[in-house]
């Protein structure tokens, strides 16, 4: 059974900033047997980076619909697992007002890092916090999940204008905020029509690239297998490929050497 002294010194190994900013994505089902759970698991994430910012995508993409509306930024459990769901409701942690693809912070400048949510229009643009991972030279981590969990990479293909990515038309969504006040935030959701098919599915070609080019690193985190990765290396990257070719992501596209 994993312990929390077992965690860190696999966590330390992966030289990972603890004063920078690190975005998780995660599995716990991955990371096996550990004393004290998934609470163990954060403490550990929690310690490492108290000089830093500690991120978790805490999505809801999966059930706002247009008839169900109303994201509360406090209740609303989140779609991507439960390391996400049982950081979100630390004490100390900031939610973004997102309605479908909300973050969570601890630690530096959390409140100023979430801020602003509100007025975005899609799902990861540039300005929002999916963005700023690029202007801060974070890493994301992936705890026992490969590269089709990165997020990010969908707020390349926004940047990038790259066709068919993003609906035509925007739905309303009620951002309830934990003060209680209440916004109406258009969003102009991840497109759905035709040809309907899950771009992030195909993300992971470029792992061998990435891994060429010194992007990505790999590490442990008990028994999950970690790709530990530069948001500006990835970002910068995936950019170059994807103005070569705007259908580098669509259905039936081949790993990359």
């Amino acid at each position: 059974m994993h312990t929390r002294d077992s965690l860190r010194e696999q966590l330390e190994a992966m030289n990972i900033d603890p004063k920078g900013t690190l975005l998780v994505h995660s599995s716990m089902k991955a990371i096996g047997q550990v004393e004290g759970g998934a609470d163990t698991v954060l403490d550990v994430l929690c310690v490492y980076m108290k000089d830093g910012l500690l991120i978790f995508p805490t999505h809801t993409w999966r059930q706002m619909s247009p008839t169900y509306t109303v994201f509360d930024v406090k209740n609303e459990p989140s779609c991507v697992g439960l390391l996400t769901n049982l950081f979100r409701e630390r004490e100390g942690v900031v939610r973004s007002y997102h309605p479908t693809h909300s973050v969570a912070a601890m630690g530096k400048d959390a409140a100023d890092y979430v801020a602003g949510e509100e007025l975005t229009r899609t799902p990861c643009p540039r300005h929002g916090c999916w963005g700023r991972l690029y202007d801060r030279n974070a890493t994301i981590l992936f705890l026992g999940c490969s590269l089709k969990r990165n997020t990010f990479l969908h707020s390349v293909e926004e940047w990038e204008n790259v066709p068919n990515r993003i609906a035509p038309f925007s739905q309303d969504f009620t951002v309830m905020a934990p003060d209680g006040q209440s916004y109406i935030v258009p969003q102009y959701r991840h497109h759905t029509g035709e040809p309907s098919f899950d771009v992030s599915q195909q993300y992971d070609i470029m792992e061998p690239v990435f891994a060429k080019e010194g992007a990505i690193g790999y590490g442990q985190f008990g028994d999950a297998k970690c790709i530990i990765g530069s948001a500006v290396k990835m970002g910068d990257i995936t950019a170059e490929y994807l103005r070569r070719d705007p259908k580098l992501f669509d259905e039936g596209a081949k790993p990359l050497e």
